[in-house]
């Protein structure tokens, strides 16, 4: 199995979990708000969720950068 393959499934399971978590974490947020786009407004979702689920889409994006420094 290629390196590829073997970081996008370490991701993949790792942010899966975090998201298990966050929705067993969220069951008794009252703390409600709108994410305001350009041209609509979300409904209200907890606070809670809105920072974890930017937290993971972070996860996901940086897991396909490749940091190679090598010190010359």
């Amino acid at each position: 199995m290629s390196l590829f393959f073997k970081k996008l499934l370490y991701s993949t399971i790792f942010n899966s979990c975090l998201f298990i978590f966050l929705f067993i974490g969220i069951q008794n947020s009252s703390n409600k708000s709108k994410v305001d786009f350009l041209i609509n407004e979300t409904i209200e979702l907890p606070i809670s969720f809105l920072v974890g689920s930017s937290f993971i889409l972070g996860s996901i994006l940086g897991s396909f950068f490749d940091f190679n420094i090598k010190n010359e």
